[in-house]
């Protein structure tokens, strides 16, 4: 095994967090990306490989940058809800969640920002602009 293989991170994405390897596959969150894209992970919580690095709450300059495979529907989820006796009534409702399946091309443990890779960002969140720059638009 090489130094790249025994790395680890502890990335947070969609409210979640994932511990991944180089080469991983993961089901998250939808991100707003197309498949074939590549996206970078910026919320690293832990590296580990020869040292272990925890962040407070972020490990500065380090990321995950993850190649987008194809944007699926995940497994429906029922809820059923029913009140007894008197009333009678009873509800079904199906759910299936949008997901992201990605895999995991690169761990860096700094240089983040120098790479030019585009963020990960979730497919239902507006990015946040200055007011500044709203006004000069």
């Amino acid at each position: 095994m090489t130094k790249e293989d025994t790395m680890f991170a502890v990335l947070k994405t969609g409210g979640k967090q994932y511990t991944v390897r180089r080469g991983d596959t993961l089901r998250i969150e939808k991100l707003a990306a197309d498949a074939g894209e590549t996206v970078q992970f910026n919320d690293v919580l832990m590296l580990c490989g020869d040292a272990t690095t925890i962040g407070a709450p972020f490990v500065a300059g380090a990321a995950v940058q993850a190649e987008v495979v194809d944007q699926i529907k995940g497994d429906k989820t029922i809820a059923f809800w029913k009140r007894r006796r008197k009333h009678s009534s009873q509800r079904t409702r199906g759910h299936r969640q949008h997901l992201t399946v990605i895999k995991i091309t690169e761990i860096l443990a700094t240089g983040a920002d120098a790479t030019g890779v585009k963020a990960a960002i979730g497919a239902g969140s507006v990015p946040f602009v200055p007011a500044t720059v709203a006004a000069q638009e």
